[in-house]
Protein backbone atom coordinates (compact mmCIF):
# COMPACT_ATOMS: atom_id res chain seq x y z
CA UNK A 1 0.00 0.00 0.00
CA UNK A 2 2.98 2.63 1.06
CA UNK A 3 4.22 1.79 -2.70
CA UNK A 4 0.73 2.26 -4.49
CA UNK A 5 0.53 5.83 -2.02
CA UNK A 6 3.78 6.96 -3.00
CA UNK A 7 3.62 6.52 -6.73
CA UNK A 8 0.44 8.15 -6.52
CA UNK A 9 1.84 11.18 -5.46
CA UNK A 10 4.93 11.11 -7.84
CA UNK A 11 2.35 10.66 -10.81
CA UNK A 12 0.42 13.70 -9.38
CA UNK A 13 3.24 15.73 -9.27
CA UNK A 14 4.35 15.04 -12.28
CA UNK A 15 1.12 15.76 -14.10
CA UNK A 16 0.34 18.85 -12.62
CA UNK A 17 2.73 21.65 -11.30
CA UNK A 18 0.10 23.07 -9.34
CA UNK A 19 -0.12 19.90 -6.96
CA UNK A 20 2.21 19.87 -4.54
CA UNK A 21 3.69 18.02 -1.35
CA UNK A 22 3.03 19.62 2.03
CA UNK A 23 6.23 20.59 4.17
CA UNK A 24 6.79 19.58 7.28
CA UNK A 25 4.69 22.85 9.73
CA UNK A 26 5.41 23.97 13.10
CA UNK A 27 6.08 27.43 14.75
CA UNK A 28 8.58 29.62 13.01
CA UNK A 29 10.66 30.98 15.30
CA UNK A 30 13.63 33.61 14.19
CA UNK A 31 16.74 34.62 16.42
CA UNK A 32 16.39 38.90 16.33
CA UNK A 33 19.75 38.72 17.73
CA UNK A 34 21.71 37.16 14.95
CA UNK A 35 18.93 39.17 12.68
CA UNK A 36 20.92 42.12 14.59
CA UNK A 37 24.08 41.42 13.26
CA UNK A 38 23.02 40.42 9.59
CA UNK A 39 21.14 43.98 9.56
CA UNK A 40 24.39 45.82 10.50
CA UNK A 41 26.31 43.73 8.04
CA UNK A 42 23.95 44.51 5.39
CA UNK A 43 23.54 47.98 6.34
CA UNK A 44 27.39 48.26 5.50
CA UNK A 45 26.67 46.47 2.41
CA UNK A 46 24.02 49.29 1.16
CA UNK A 47 26.56 52.22 2.00
CA UNK A 48 29.11 50.23 -0.11
CA UNK A 49 26.34 50.02 -3.19
CA UNK A 50 26.03 53.96 -2.77
CA UNK A 51 22.57 53.75 -0.61
CA UNK A 52 22.60 57.28 1.65
CA UNK A 53 23.10 56.93 4.65
CA UNK A 54 19.66 58.95 5.82
CA UNK A 55 17.74 56.12 3.80
CA UNK A 56 19.42 53.17 5.18
CA UNK A 57 19.17 54.76 8.99
CA UNK A 58 15.12 55.64 8.14
CA UNK A 59 13.77 52.69 6.11
CA UNK A 60 15.66 49.90 8.48
CA UNK A 61 15.00 51.55 11.76
CA UNK A 62 13.58 48.95 14.15
CA UNK A 63 12.88 46.62 11.64
CA UNK A 64 12.03 42.90 13.11
CA UNK A 65 12.35 39.35 10.97
CA UNK A 66 8.99 38.63 10.48
CA UNK A 67 7.64 34.92 11.40
CA UNK A 68 4.79 34.62 8.93
CA UNK A 69 6.73 35.75 6.31
CA UNK A 70 8.97 32.61 6.60
CA UNK A 71 6.09 30.55 7.52
CA UNK A 72 4.54 31.98 3.84
CA UNK A 73 7.69 31.12 2.08
CA UNK A 74 7.62 27.53 3.34
CA UNK A 75 4.19 27.30 2.90
CA UNK A 76 3.54 24.14 0.46
CA UNK A 77 -0.57 23.63 0.15
CA UNK A 78 -0.84 19.55 -0.18
CA UNK A 79 -3.09 20.34 -3.05
CA UNK A 80 -4.35 23.35 -4.72
CA UNK A 81 -6.83 24.37 -7.13
CA UNK A 82 -7.70 22.47 -10.91
CA UNK A 83 -7.07 24.79 -13.83
CA UNK A 84 -10.91 25.53 -14.01
CA UNK A 85 -11.13 26.26 -10.28
CA UNK A 86 -8.65 28.74 -10.72
CA UNK A 87 -10.12 30.03 -13.61
CA UNK A 88 -13.12 30.51 -12.34
CA UNK A 89 -12.20 32.38 -8.87
CA UNK A 90 -9.69 34.67 -11.00
CA UNK A 91 -11.59 35.44 -13.83
CA UNK A 92 -15.37 35.85 -12.67
CA UNK A 93 -17.89 37.68 -13.99
CA UNK A 94 -17.73 40.17 -10.99
CA UNK A 95 -14.58 40.73 -12.60
CA UNK A 96 -15.00 40.83 -16.04
CA UNK A 97 -18.10 43.18 -15.78
CA UNK A 98 -15.60 45.59 -13.25
CA UNK A 99 -12.74 44.98 -16.33
CA UNK A 100 -14.89 46.78 -18.44
CA UNK A 101 -15.86 49.67 -16.17
CA UNK A 102 -12.37 50.41 -15.67
CA UNK A 103 -11.63 50.17 -19.11
CA UNK A 104 -14.70 52.77 -20.07
CA UNK A 105 -13.71 54.68 -16.77
CA UNK A 106 -10.20 55.25 -17.70
CA UNK A 107 -10.34 55.14 -21.82
CA UNK A 108 -8.77 58.55 -23.00
CA UNK A 109 -5.68 57.94 -20.51
CA UNK A 110 -5.72 53.85 -21.70
CA UNK A 111 -5.34 55.23 -25.14
CA UNK A 112 -2.82 57.19 -25.04
CA UNK A 113 -0.86 54.86 -22.98
CA UNK A 114 -1.75 51.65 -25.42
CA UNK A 115 -1.03 54.18 -28.51
CA UNK A 116 2.66 55.05 -26.80
CA UNK A 117 3.78 51.89 -25.87
CA UNK A 118 1.74 49.56 -28.43
CA UNK A 119 0.02 47.35 -26.11
CA UNK A 120 -3.84 47.02 -26.32
CA UNK A 121 -5.92 48.89 -23.47
CA UNK A 122 -7.44 45.66 -22.76
CA UNK A 123 -4.56 43.21 -21.63
CA UNK A 124 -3.26 46.49 -19.67
CA UNK A 125 -6.60 46.46 -17.52
CA UNK A 126 -6.93 42.78 -17.68
CA UNK A 127 -3.36 42.83 -15.80
CA UNK A 128 -4.27 44.83 -13.51
CA UNK A 129 -7.37 43.58 -12.56
CA UNK A 130 -5.66 39.97 -11.98
CA UNK A 131 -2.68 41.06 -10.15
CA UNK A 132 -4.24 43.41 -7.59
CA UNK A 133 -7.93 43.41 -8.64
CA UNK A 134 -7.72 47.11 -10.48
CA UNK A 135 -5.22 48.25 -7.35
CA UNK A 136 -7.68 47.17 -4.26
CA UNK A 137 -5.35 44.41 -3.05
CA UNK A 138 -1.71 45.81 -2.75
CA UNK A 139 -0.77 43.96 0.22
CA UNK A 140 0.06 45.71 4.08
CA UNK A 141 3.70 43.97 4.90
CA UNK A 142 6.50 47.34 4.74
CA UNK A 143 8.18 45.90 2.05
CA UNK A 144 11.91 46.77 3.58
CA UNK A 145 10.95 44.94 6.50
CA UNK A 146 9.51 41.76 4.57
CA UNK A 147 12.50 41.66 2.24
CA UNK A 148 15.23 41.50 5.24
CA UNK A 149 13.00 38.62 6.76
CA UNK A 150 13.41 36.73 3.27
CA UNK A 151 17.15 37.65 2.74
CA UNK A 152 17.51 37.00 6.41
CA UNK A 153 16.07 33.65 6.50
CA UNK A 154 14.43 32.67 3.54
CA UNK A 155 15.02 30.12 0.62
CA UNK A 156 16.86 32.55 -1.75
CA UNK A 157 18.82 34.77 0.41
CA UNK A 158 20.99 36.39 -2.28
CA UNK A 159 17.95 36.87 -4.53
CA UNK A 160 16.44 38.62 -1.95
CA UNK A 161 19.18 40.65 -0.43
CA UNK A 162 19.72 42.01 -3.77
CA UNK A 163 15.98 43.03 -4.21
CA UNK A 164 16.33 44.75 -0.85
CA UNK A 165 19.82 46.87 -2.17
CA UNK A 166 17.07 48.00 -4.96
CA UNK A 167 14.35 48.47 -2.89
CA UNK A 168 16.64 51.23 -1.01
CA UNK A 169 17.71 52.41 -4.15
CA UNK A 170 13.64 53.39 -5.14
CA UNK A 171 13.68 55.28 -1.81
CA UNK A 172 16.93 56.90 -2.22
CA UNK A 173 15.84 58.10 -5.81
CA UNK A 174 12.47 59.81 -3.66
CA UNK A 175 9.81 57.75 -5.86
CA UNK A 176 7.94 56.55 -2.45
CA UNK A 177 8.50 57.59 0.93
CA UNK A 178 10.40 54.95 3.07
CA UNK A 179 6.98 54.41 5.38
CA UNK A 180 4.90 53.97 2.31
CA UNK A 181 6.26 51.19 0.60
CA UNK A 182 3.99 48.85 1.38
CA UNK A 183 3.43 45.26 -0.95
CA UNK A 184 3.40 41.25 -0.64
CA UNK A 185 4.92 38.98 1.72
CA UNK A 186 6.99 38.21 -0.94
CA UNK A 187 8.16 41.92 -1.56
CA UNK A 188 6.09 42.74 -4.62
CA UNK A 189 4.84 46.01 -4.49
CA UNK A 190 2.22 48.35 -5.91
CA UNK A 191 -1.17 48.15 -8.41
CA UNK A 192 1.81 46.06 -10.54
CA UNK A 193 3.29 43.78 -7.86
CA UNK A 194 6.99 45.05 -9.62
CA UNK A 195 9.57 43.17 -7.40
CA UNK A 196 11.92 45.99 -6.85
CA UNK A 197 13.97 45.42 -9.77
CA UNK A 198 11.39 45.29 -11.99
CA UNK A 199 10.63 48.47 -10.30
CA UNK A 200 13.73 49.66 -11.32
CA UNK A 201 13.95 48.31 -15.18
CA UNK A 202 10.26 48.79 -16.38
CA UNK A 203 8.46 51.29 -13.95
CA UNK A 204 7.11 54.69 -15.27
CA UNK A 205 6.82 58.43 -14.34
CA UNK A 206 3.46 58.78 -17.44
CA UNK A 207 2.55 62.30 -15.76
CA UNK A 208 5.89 63.79 -15.34
CA UNK A 209 6.24 64.55 -11.67
CA UNK A 210 9.58 63.03 -10.67
CA UNK A 211 7.91 60.15 -9.04
CA UNK A 212 7.87 56.45 -10.44
CA UNK A 213 4.39 56.01 -8.52
CA UNK A 214 2.99 52.63 -8.77
CA UNK A 215 0.94 52.69 -5.67
CA UNK A 216 -1.25 55.43 -6.06
CA UNK A 217 -0.94 57.19 -9.74
CA UNK A 218 -2.98 55.21 -11.81
CA UNK A 219 -1.28 56.93 -15.55
CA UNK A 220 2.10 55.78 -13.69
CA UNK A 221 0.74 51.91 -13.04
CA UNK A 222 -0.90 51.64 -16.44
CA UNK A 223 2.17 52.84 -18.13
CA UNK A 224 4.46 50.85 -16.13
CA UNK A 225 2.27 47.84 -17.16
CA UNK A 226 2.28 48.45 -20.66
CA UNK A 227 6.08 49.50 -20.75
CA UNK A 228 7.10 45.59 -19.31
CA UNK A 229 5.47 44.27 -22.11
CA UNK A 230 6.79 46.14 -24.53
CA UNK A 231 10.20 45.95 -23.30
CA UNK A 232 9.53 41.66 -23.12
CA UNK A 233 8.56 41.90 -26.91
CA UNK A 234 4.67 42.28 -27.06
CA UNK A 235 2.85 42.85 -30.25
CA UNK A 236 0.13 45.23 -30.36
CA UNK A 237 -1.15 43.76 -33.46
CA UNK A 238 -1.41 39.91 -31.86
CA UNK A 239 -3.35 38.51 -29.24
CA UNK A 240 -2.59 35.99 -26.78
CA UNK A 241 -4.27 32.93 -28.39
CA UNK A 242 -7.55 30.52 -28.24
CA UNK A 243 -8.89 27.82 -27.31
CA UNK A 244 -9.04 24.74 -30.21
CA UNK A 245 -10.44 21.82 -30.13
CA UNK A 246 -8.66 18.67 -30.79
CA UNK A 247 -9.00 15.03 -32.63
CA UNK A 248 -9.73 11.73 -31.18
CA UNK A 249 -6.39 10.33 -30.36
CA UNK A 250 -4.44 12.92 -30.49
CA UNK A 251 -0.62 12.60 -29.61
CA UNK A 252 -0.34 14.67 -26.58
CA UNK A 253 3.38 14.71 -27.02
CA UNK A 254 2.46 17.78 -29.09
CA UNK A 255 2.08 19.96 -25.84
CA UNK A 256 4.33 22.80 -25.23
CA UNK A 257 5.51 22.49 -28.89
CA UNK A 258 5.60 25.43 -31.34
CA UNK A 259 3.90 24.93 -34.83
CA UNK A 260 2.63 26.51 -37.84
CA UNK A 261 -1.03 26.46 -37.86
CA UNK A 262 -1.43 25.07 -41.15
CA UNK A 263 0.92 22.34 -39.52
CA UNK A 264 -1.58 22.72 -36.58
CA UNK A 265 -4.47 22.25 -38.88
CA UNK A 266 -2.83 19.23 -41.15
CA UNK A 267 -2.72 17.36 -37.55
CA UNK A 268 -6.67 17.95 -37.14
CA UNK A 269 -6.60 20.81 -34.47
CA UNK A 270 -9.77 23.06 -34.99
CA UNK A 271 -11.36 26.18 -33.66
CA UNK A 272 -13.49 25.63 -30.78
CA UNK A 273 -16.62 25.64 -33.06
CA UNK A 274 -15.09 22.87 -35.27
CA UNK A 275 -14.16 25.42 -38.40
CA UNK A 276 -10.84 25.49 -39.65
CA UNK A 277 -8.33 27.69 -38.06
CA UNK A 278 -6.55 30.88 -40.18
CA UNK A 279 -5.36 30.55 -43.50
CA UNK A 280 -1.30 32.23 -42.33
CA UNK A 281 1.79 30.75 -40.88
CA UNK A 282 1.57 32.83 -37.87
CA UNK A 283 3.19 29.95 -34.78
CA UNK A 284 1.55 28.82 -31.71
CA UNK A 285 2.48 26.60 -29.04
CA UNK A 286 -0.13 23.84 -28.09
CA UNK A 287 -0.92 24.48 -24.01
CA UNK A 288 -2.79 22.32 -21.60
CA UNK A 289 -2.75 24.27 -18.68
CA UNK A 290 -4.98 21.69 -17.11
CA UNK A 291 -3.69 18.72 -17.55
CA UNK A 292 -3.56 16.14 -21.11
CA UNK A 293 -7.20 15.96 -20.01
CA UNK A 294 -7.91 19.64 -19.98
CA UNK A 295 -8.73 22.51 -22.15
CA UNK A 296 -6.26 22.98 -24.77
CA UNK A 297 -5.24 26.19 -26.44
CA UNK A 298 -2.99 27.43 -29.25
CA UNK A 299 -1.28 30.25 -27.52
CA UNK A 300 1.27 32.93 -29.62
CA UNK A 301 4.30 34.90 -28.44
CA UNK A 302 2.13 37.35 -26.66
CA UNK A 303 1.30 34.57 -24.61
CA UNK A 304 5.34 33.74 -24.03
CA UNK A 305 5.48 37.18 -23.14
CA UNK A 306 3.02 37.13 -20.27
CA UNK A 307 4.77 34.32 -19.08
CA UNK A 308 7.51 36.62 -18.24
CA UNK A 309 5.30 38.57 -16.41
CA UNK A 310 4.74 35.18 -13.90
CA UNK A 311 5.65 32.10 -15.45
CA UNK A 312 2.49 30.08 -14.41
CA UNK A 313 0.39 28.91 -17.24
CA UNK A 314 -2.60 29.48 -14.98
CA UNK A 315 -1.97 32.97 -14.63
CA UNK A 316 -1.06 33.71 -18.53
CA UNK A 317 -4.73 31.89 -19.50
CA UNK A 318 -6.37 33.91 -17.03
CA UNK A 319 -5.15 37.23 -18.26
CA UNK A 320 -5.81 36.38 -21.94
CA UNK A 321 -8.99 35.00 -20.97
CA UNK A 322 -9.83 38.11 -18.96
CA UNK A 323 -8.57 40.22 -22.03
CA UNK A 324 -10.63 38.51 -24.27
CA UNK A 325 -14.15 39.51 -22.21
CA UNK A 326 -13.01 43.28 -22.45
CA UNK A 327 -14.82 45.41 -25.29
CA UNK A 328 -12.18 47.75 -26.34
Amino acid sequence: MKRIFFTVLIILFLLCPFVTLARPSGPIHLDEAKFKVWLENFKNDAAREGISKETIDSALADIKPIPRIIELDRKQPEFTKTFQQYIESVVPQARIKRANEELAKNRQLLEEISKKYGVQKRFIVALWGIETDFGTKTGSYYIPEALATLAFEGRRHEFFRKELINALKIIDQDHIKHSDMKGSWAGAMGQTQFMPSSFLSYSQDYNGDGKRDIWNTRADVFASIANYLRQVGWDGNATWGKKVKLPEGFDKSFIKKDKKLSEWQALGVRNINGNDLPAHDMVAMLSMPGGKDGDAFLVYNNYKNILKWNRSDYFATAVGKLSDSIEE
